[in-house]
Formats: C-alpha cells, structure tokens, sequence
C-alpha cells in the first residue's frame, strides 16, 4: 500500500524536528517536562521530535496521522504491536484487544500528554514491552494539537502548574471537543470518530484534568454513564476492572483513586432539576430549605462526552481525571500510573475482554438489544461511602505572580456522605428494527453524519410501502441560550401506527449493528443529545407536524443497497 500525502508529511516534519533540535544523547528520549523539572509543557513540536526519536530505538512502533486540526497540524497517532503492524485489518488479525489512549482533548489538562510519552517510551525500551505479547497499544497524545500551541501562564491559573503555562481549553475555533461527539462539527472530532471507525478499539481512555471540588483523591475516574450502553460494558467496568485498578494503584503507587466526581448538596441537586422541570411547564420552583446535605454527584450521561459516547458504540471505555491541585509532576505521574494499570488489568484480561465485546456486537447485530431510555435521573448507590474531603494551600506561581491552589498530602477526612454516580431511564422506548426516511435536501446532513459516526446507511432501490410507527409533535423546546453555537431543542409528542409510501432514494438505517444504541440516540425523536437536539432538523420541528424520521417495528424486507 502507498503511503499517504498526510503520511508523509507527518513523517517529514519528525524527521526535521529530531534534526533541527540538538540534544545531549541523554535528553532526546526526555518530554520538555521532564528537561524543565515539571515547570513547562510540551508544545507540538516537543512531542513530534519525542516521536520520532522513539521510532529510532524501536522495530515495534509505526506512527500515522489520522487527521488534521482546524490549522492544519497533523495529528500523530502511534501503534505499538509485536509484531509490528500498520494497518486495523493486521489489529483484527492478531486477536488481541486493541487499547486507545487519547490525550490532551483540552490543551490545558497536559498531565495525559506527558504521561503517554513517558509510557511509549517503556512500551518501545523499557519494563513495558511485553504488553505487546497481549496488547495492541494507540496512542494520541496531542489531540488537540492547536489549543495546545497557545500556551500562557493566564490559562487554567487556579491549578498547581506546571508555573510556565499551559494551552487552552477549547480547538481554534472556539469549540469544546469533548462536546463534539455527536454534533461532529470540528475536523479534529471526525477525525477522532473515523479513527474509531478504523481501528475500532475494544477499550478508549481519555485523560482529563480536574477543575473542581477540594477531594483527597490524587485521580477520579468514570466508565460511562448512560444506561443505554449495554449492562454487561458498565458492570465489567464497574464490578470488575475499575475496582482492581483502583487497588493496584494503592498498592503498588500509593496514589489514592476513586469514581469521578465533586461535591455538592443534595437539596441543592433536587433544585436544579425541579427548576429544569418548572421552566418546562411554566411554574415556579419552590424556595430552598434547610439543611442542606452534602453528597458526592458525578457529571452527565449524555454522549456527546467521549466516555458516554464509546459507551453507546458497545465499547468499553475510561475517563481519567488527575487531581488539578496535585502538583504538575505528581499529576503525570499519577496519570502514567493509572494507564499502566490499566495496561497491565487489560493484558491480563485480554481474553475475557475480546470475548465481552464479542458477545455484546453479536446481539446487537441479532437485534436483541434492550429498551433504550430517552429520559434520564441521577441515582445513588444503595449505601453511603466514605469520599475523601481533601485541604488545599494557596501558593503563588513564582513566574506569573498569580496565586495557585495545591493540595495538601496526606490532609484529608473521610467522610460518609451518598455517591450519585448512576444514572437511570426514566422513560423507555422500544429500539426499532430500522428507521426509515425520504432522501431530501434537508435531510443530506443527517446522511452525511450517520456515515460519518461508521453507522451503515441503505437507499431504497424500489419504492416501499410499509407500516410504520412515527410521531406526532406536540411541544417544541428550544434553548433560550446558545450553547457550542446551538439552540437545543427538545421535542414532546405521541407515537401512532400508520401506513406510509417511501419512494426509491429513501434512507434505510438499520439497527441490526453493533452501534444500534448510537443510532437510536441520534435519530430518537425524544433524545436529549441527538440530530433533533443539535438543530439538523429544524425545519421539520413545528408542533402539529410529523416527525421526518419513521420506525420500521417489524422484518425489513426492501430492495435496498449500502451508500
């Protein structure tokens, strides 16, 4: 197979960055953390030249670029295989799982960064190279390549380092990538999703940073959270691999890890969704009462959030949060430690873990999969635990002069308090055998998106007369504030049965496929984060009409090809 323009480039500009900048032969193997003492970042040029000095020192390690930013920059994605491989087909070959780690989705969390190169470099020279006899390992430790360039002290302030800045939060555009799941509005998330569409990773871990409540955690963590993903992913990782990842990290690191979340009260939660439901239908919340009880909440259950997101793909998947007011060195090294447990759990399992993701595909393929919610609630676990209340100190950043807040070791009380980290359907609808609709202009970006998730679309090659379920509109919602340049909308209505002609050229999306809880998201009248949500059919949304988007209930038979 030729090798790519985009390939080229990307294996161009390593060799010019290894040759331009010199380095005593000790330091070329070093991230810029490690050369400044943890008091700077890696910028992009940084992690290219690590690269490619790695590649030098290794026969086990190929080096791709799966996409571009929104400037242009090549995005480097390194495959660690023994034996080598280059290309998904050699991946599903080896039958050994496939492990993505993905770092740097927000450029001012850039503990992940530094922690991926680290590791790459004992996975090609080091104690970590016999993963490889079990593991297929990719890495992307600079996802978002372009928020990453504009480091500056005045970014992230509050957390402890690294003192001399880091990059932003957002893409150059302004967009939050770990909001783009679904929307896919940014190059760098179809980039991210079409490598997903490649390699198809049996498990993704995407590395954070923290930007909240005073724990004594050193890192949080999260499977994902929507209930729609199928019960098995969310019990292994909940039952299984988490909690013996979370011992091993005491054990053998002596870093303190726990389920991802902050603090807050549990009046004040029932406040805000009793808001959410008055603003709904016109009535006032209730005033606020007293006591107020504190209790531990992790975050949202929407995909649009990676860890949710792969969840709906039936895969399994990790969101790692290193504590933000640990300092800069401590955070990578608690992040290097949390993926190399992850590795080692995973090699360990790699088995049962191919033959979970196995079982899963297989009956989603065969339709069985379970009613999906449209409607959610944040539940807790049936007992209180002890959460870890941490102390901090503030401190002052000798290079910006801005105070930053660290945490004090070994300072913290444990505290029983409830821990809301489930979530729950409280609404259910019945996953069709396929939805159907009419292949018209303004329906070009749905096509266009499906394909985009990986999601197998048909075209009717005869017209189709069929019984189908469709819904009627009755409220439309629509945000008063913009979020990610969006209005959200929600829809109210009521299913009917009906008898509807569909003329050649009408799509076909069935969900006889192992994502057919990603579709059903997307294409769900009622669902909270979909192309309904995400104004892609705005102009079909009035009350009184019909929802453009038909349920196929029963056996699709219809002459129809693949797009």
């Amino acid at each position: 197979m030729k090798p790519t323009f985009a390939l080229i480039s990307l294996l161009l500009l390593i060799t010019n960055l290894s040759m331009t900048m010199p380095r005593t032969q000790n330091d070329q193997l070093k991230s810029r953390a490690e050369l400044t003492n943890y008091e700077e970042t890696s910028r992009y040029e940084d992690v290219m030249r690590f690269i490619g000095e790695l590649q030098k020192r290794t026969d086990k390690l190929r080096v791709e670029s799966f996409g571009k930013t929104e400037e242009g920059r090549e995005l480097p994605l390194m495959i660690f295989a023994d034996p080598p491989i280059s290309q998904p087909r050699e991946a599903r070959g080896s039958g050994k799982p496939v492990i993505f780690i993905q770092a740097n989705i927000h450029a001012g969390e850039v503990e992940g960064k530094e922690a991926m190169l680290h590791l790459s470099r004992r996975i090609a020279t080091g104690d970590l190279r016999t993963l490889l006899n079990n593991l297929i390992i990719l890495i992307a430790p600079i996802y978002n390549a372009d928020g990453n360039e504009k480091i500056s002290p005045n970014n992230r302030t509050a957390q402890n380092g690294p003192i001399g800045g880091v990059g932003t939060r957002e893409n150059a555009k302004g967009f939050d990538l770990n909001r783009d799941y679904m929307k896919l509005e940014t190059p760098e998330a179809n980039a991210l999703v079409g490598l997903f569409n490649r390699w198809d990773p049996h498990l993704t871990v995407d590395l954070h940073t923290t930007n909240g409540s005073y724990h004594g955690y050193h890192l949080t963590y999260a499977p994902t959270l929507n209930p729609n993903a199928d019960a098995r992913l969310i019990a292994f990782e909940r039952s299984k691999m988490l909690p013996a990842i979370t011992r091993a990290m005491l054990r053998q690191h002596k870093f303190r890890a726990y389920f991802y979340g902050n603090f807050a009260t549990k009046e004040r939660m029932n406040r805000e969704m009793d808001t959410f439901e008055m603003q709904r239908s016109g009535r006032e919340a209730q005033p606020a009462g007293k006591p107020e009880t504190k209790i531990w909440r992790t975050f949202d259950h929407r995909p649009r959030f990676g860890n949710n997101y792969c969840g709906l793909r039936n895969r399994l998947t990790i969101l790692s949060e290193a504590y933000s007011y640990l300092d800069f060195k401590g955070r990578v090294a608690v992040t290097e430690a949390f993926v190399e447990e992850i590795f080692k759990y995973s090699a360990l399992h790699a088995a049962e873990i191919a033959a979970l993701i196995k079982r899963v595909d297989d009956d989603a393929v065969r339709g069985r999969v379970a009613d999906q919610g449209v409607a959610f609630e944040l539940k807790p676990l049936d007992k209180p635990v002890d959460i870890l209340v941490g102390e901090v100190e503030k401190i002052k950043n000798p290079r910006s002069g801005k105070m930053m807040t660290a945490m004090i070791e070994n300072k913290y009380t444990p505290t029983p308090m409830l821990d809301y980290g489930l979530f729950a359907a409280t609404k259910s609808v019945a996953v069709p055998r396929a939805y159907i609709f009419r292949n018209e202009d303004g329906m070009k970006t749905v096509i266009a998106k499906l394909l985009s998730h990986g999601i197998a679309v048909e075209e009717l090659t005869e017209p189709l007369t069929a019984e189908v379920e469709s819904f009627q509109i009755d409220d439309v919602k629509k945000a008063a504030r913009a979020f990610q340049g969006h209005a959200e909308v929600k829809l109210k209505g009521r299913a009917q049965k009906e008898t509807v002609q569909f003329p050649a050229g009408s799509i076909i999306v069935r969900t006889s496929q192992p994502s057919a809880s990603l579709i059903f998201y997307l294409l769900e009248a009622e669902s909270d984060d979909g192309f309904v949500n995400w104004n892609f059919l705005d102009a079909y949304l009035e009350k009184g009409k019909t929802y453009p988007i038909y349920k196929l209930t029963s056996e699709v038979k219809a002459a129809s090809r693949l797009k």
